[in-house]
């Protein structure tokens, strides 16, 4: 078993402390999931086969959306893949004539991530690296810079034959211009260019001799651009991860704005189920009413609802996931106390030792959300944890209190909707799960 790391412990208690989805660390907490995940792991070999692939995660606040995105990037940074993720805003959207589909675009590129920097920020090192390796392999050959300038060209060609590909690949060239003549400016403006910076084309012109800009009317050219361009670099593909969709169905209230941005929506899925792209794949995350909602959502526009909504086969207890929405249940009692006790486990850094409360703790402190919330307790789960980390930490610091005072003075909050399962029927349920004498039947929920 990898052991965790202080960096990894201090990241996931922080990030759920705080209500908010941790970006490492993510494999010692996930639980669940298992055929959603082995859906996006078949996404993800057709698009390193030289394919393309889009999903819909959709559900309700709080059934791990961002979580469940997270570890899609997780897994295709595994599997050598370049990761862009954001979120989308008001100021951040697929279509718009005003910047904002550059400044999603500029937020995509700067978070690219690869395996060696999971984090964000390989742009320069994911174009250094293709340089630097051409580059070295050609002067080993005793290759004349002419010749090894050739070379570039040759290998671009396959961009330039795509739209927008001819200036694509000769900021590259500048690039490499300026990595064999030591001209940091010039490496910096031609990341400057390829990260949406520039706001005007005579900027561009003058820094580096290209008569276009990436702009608010081609970003998804340029995403297509980067997708081929990081198999020539020696990765698997892009995957393109955008949360908090929702924004786009219910706060942006132009309806005229909306439908533009589903026709985007739209054109990138036509794209991808019919063949028309490579090399990348699409995973856009929302709450139902996003995907469902037939005033505002998806569903309001014909062409999406017909192809991801109209004439779907819902069978109780079965999945399907052929069409390309992946819908997130949230968590069950049983998943629920396994992701508590892998909490409990990233607190101990694994050691049964330094666990800060027994197993009949965590069936109490359930038992007590279940009082608390009575039919709301499975709308909850990120407020649960959230509490349950924030009573962890008390325990931490206090060794001297008992985690049934902690509990009993534990304060959770109703959610504004409420449907769900009864307050006994949790509460009976919770208590089952807590006479289990171990771990082991529950651990088969985790990947």
């Amino acid at each position: 078993m990898v052991k965790i790391k202080q960096r990894e412990r201090d990241a996931i208690i922080q990030s759920l402390s705080a209500g908010v989805v941790p970006k490492i660390g993510l494999e010692f907490i996930q639980v669940g999931r298992k055929d959603e995940i082995n859906a996006i792991l078949s996404d993800l070999g057709r698009i390193s086969n030289n394919g393309a692939a889009i999903r819909f995660v959709v559900g309700r606040y709080g059934s791990g959306k961002s979580f469940f995105l997270n570890l899609c990037r997780l897994v295709a940074l595994q599997k050598k893949f370049v990761v862009a993720q954001a979120d989308i805003t008001l100021d951040k959207r697929l279509h718009s004539s005003d910047g904002q589909a550059r400044a999603l675009y500029t937020d995509l590129v700067h978070n690219f991530a690869t395996r060696s920097k999971p984090e964000g920020g390989a742009l320069a090192a994911i174009v250094e690296r293709w340089i630097s390796d051409i580059d070295y392999r050609l002067r080993q050959e005793s290759k004349s810079t002419e010749e090894i300038v050739t070379h570039f060209h040759h290998e671009l060609k396959v961009l330039q034959d795509l739209v927008s590909g001819y200036d694509f690949a000769s900021v590259l060239g500048k690039y490499y211009e300026g990595y064999s003549s030591g001209n940091d400016i010039l490496m910096n403006s031609a990341i400057r260019w390829l990260s949406g910076e520039y706001s005007t084309k005579t900027e561009a012109r003058q820094d580096l001799g290209v008569r276009t800009i990436i702009s608010d009317e081609n970003i998804y050219n340029y995403l297509k651009l980067w997708a081929r361009f990081v198999r020539l670099a020696g990765y698997s593909g892009l995957l393109v991860n955008i949360d908090e969709m929702g924004v786009l169905s219910h706060r942006l209230n132009n309806a005229q704005a909306r439908n533009n941005n589903y026709e985007k929506i739209l054109t990138i899925l036509n794209d991808c189920l019919q063949g028309n792209v490579r090399d990348i794949g699409f995973v856009f995350a929302g709450i139902d009413e996003f995907m469902y909602d037939r005033r505002r959502g998806l569903a309001s526009y014909e062409a999406l609802e017909r192809r991801l909504i109209r004439d779907t086969i819902k069978v109780e207890g079965l999945k399907d996931f052929s069409s390309p929405v992946i819908h997130l249940d949230n968590l069950s009692i049983e998943d629920t106390v396994v992701l508590l006790r892998n909490i409990r486990n990233v607190f101990a850094y694994d050691d049964p030792q330094k666990y800060l409360i027994p197993d009949e703790g965590i069936t109490g402190y359930l038992n007590h959300c279940a009082r608390t919330l009575g039919s709301d307790f499975y709308l909850t789960p990120g407020d649960i944890v959230r509490s349950y980390v924030r009573l962890l930490s008390i325990l931490e610091q206090n060794p001297g209190i008992s985690w049934e005072a902690v509990i009993d003075n534990t304060k959770m909050e109703k959610p504004h909707d409420s449907t769900g399962a009864s307050q006994k029927t949790v509460t009976k349920s919770v208590e089952k799960i807590g006479e289990e004498k171990s771990g082991d039947d529950l651990a088969s929920f985790r990947i």
